[in-house]
């Protein structure tokens, strides 16, 4: 189709509305001298290749963006204005604020409150649109992708915004076993597998058994590990424990497994320190220095030779660059993130870019690499955003196009939470802890969700948990046939 094809010339007319193209199939259609000449002069200039090299309908070049996640939406926001077309492409129909995907994995929040659908997102952006397909593969030198359903869509730019996935370190068995959290079906199933634990130990007269099905282990101790073996140890010692009578919930075991030597590795010591103060308060046993040699249904086997039997094992330990990055046949880091410019173009590609988890760039202020996080993730999309938007205003106007700043990342601070009125923060140099740092984690994450639905929603769930220690969202869906006579 021709929305699609950037390269095909078309008659265009611009109307007055700054972001509506109206396509004039013929000249005739136009009242006035003026009319006409304008249309011949669009007509001409659609055929004429733009200084940028791309020969592309003259007032809508083409901008795919792949990712709806932090990097991708605020890049596409950003582009409001830039009489372009967009088009948008995800694997999954909706935004999710991941940073409170544990939430849902431990039944504090409902899905709906933490996810977007992105066509509701931009539903007044005529100029956006949106696919839900994978990208398989990138043409750099054709500026094109190569869709799963098979369909081929070229660009005169491409904003790379896949995300990182979870990686098991060459044990890819591991995954069924230990389901990482990077989707809602993902924390789904957490929350059926820890809910379900409690409801077999209900049914089990053996201690053993029971102990296993009790126990839960949570392999990495980076913010999303610490703040899941938190939320598993309240749920266990507050939320449930006057819902079972058969056993005492707070006899439940959480373990945190972590290969280095203090949980938050990429905080201070201090912070580090003050987690870890919090978490066994909570009664999370807490293994550093330890690493899993193997898992199964069963058990999970440590590099110290100890086997501890559960039922439930939650991965939080390593994450790579999506494998769409290997297709750019670009420099990438050990961990499959894309070395970019300080533009956060590809080298040899100015007009693709990267932005979020995936790009690897150097902060000139720090010389260090810029985190992979929400905050880092939104700049780098804003900025792509404005680049684009800038170049293209400069080629409408036949003026030269601006040269390109390099990205600055702008540290908002660092905030993890381990449980209730128990936080870190560290902000602008500044470290503190408890009551205040909770506070602000659940401003600044309700500040960052999409919708004031989602906020108001999200602010009320919080009030009442807060209040009565209930998280209501425990819920485990099943169909009747599971629990018939099989004979």
């Amino acid at each position: 189709p021709d929305e699609y094809m950037p390269n095909r010339a078309s008659w265009a007319n611009r109307t007055r509305h700054r972001n509506r193209i109206q396509r004039i199939p013929r000249c005739h259609y136009s009242r006035s001298t003026r009319q006409l000449a304008r249309c011949i002069i669009d007509g001409l200039g659609s055929l004429t290749p733009n200084r940028e090299g791309f020969a592309s309908v003259s007032h809508s070049p083409h901008i795919v963006v792949i990712g709806g996640g932090f990097a991708g939406i605020e890049c596409v926001k950003a582009l409001r204005g830039a009489n372009a077309r967009i088009t948008l492409i995800d694997r999954q129909n909706h935004h999710l604020f991941q940073p409170l995907l544990y939430q849902v994995a431990t039944a504090a929040l409902s899905a709906t409150s933490i996810a977007a659908p992105i066509r509701e997102v931009f539903a007044k952006r005529k100029d956006v649109s949106v696919l839900m397909d994978e990208v398989r593969s990138i043409h750099p030198e054709m500026r094109a992708v190569n869709l799963a359903s098979g369909r081929r869509i070229e660009a005169d730019y491409i904003v790379l915004a896949a995300g990182l996935r979870s990686v098991y370190f060459g044990n890819d068995e591991w995954e069924t076993h230990a389901p990482s959290l990077k989707s809602i079906s993902d924390a789904i199933e957490i929350r059926r597998k820890f809910v379900s634990a409690f409801e077999a130990a209900e049914l089990l007269d053996d201690d053993a058994d029971r102990s296993r099905q009790l126990t839960f282990v949570v392999i990495g101790a980076g913010p999303t590990g610490v703040e899941m073996a938190g939320a598993f140890a309240e749920l266990s010692r507050k939320t449930l424990r006057d819902e079972y009578r058969r056993f005492d919930t707070s006899d439940a075991r959480v373990i945190l497994i972590e290969g280095q030597d203090r949980v938050l590795p990429t905080y201070s010591p201090g912070s580090s320190e003050q987690a870890k103060r919090d978490l066994e308060e909570l009664g999370v046993e807490v293994m550093l220095n330890t690493l899993v040699e193997d898992m199964d249904d069963m058990a999970v086997t440590l590099s110290d030779g100890n086997r501890v039997a559960t039922s439930t094992i939650v991965w939080a330990a390593g994450v790579a660059g999506e494998s769409i990055g290997s297709t750019l046949n670009s420099e990438r880091t050990k961990g499959g993130k894309i070395v970019v410019s300080d533009d956060l173009s590809v080298p040899d590609h100015p007009n693709i870019f990267v932005a979020g988890d995936i790009a690897h760039v150097i902060d000139p202020k720090s010389n260090a690499p810029v985190p992979g996080v929400a905050p880092a993730a939104i700049q780098m999309g804003r900025f792509v955003g404005r680049a684009i938007k800038r170049e293209l205003n400069a080629t409408r106007n036949n003026r030269p196009s601006p040269d390109r700043s390099a990205f600055v990342y702008r540290d908002k601070g660092s905030l993890a939470t381990i449980g209730r009125n128990r936080a870190v923060a560290e902000l602008a140099g500044r470290r503190f802890s408890g009551y205040p740092a909770f506070l602000l984690w659940a401003i600044v994450h309700i500040y960052f969700l999409i919708g004031y639905r989602n906020r108001i929603m999200t602010m009320l769930q919080w009030f009442w948990q807060y209040v009565h220690y209930d998280r209501s969202a425990r819920i485990i869906p099943t169909k009747s046939y599971e629990f018939r006579d099989k004979e």
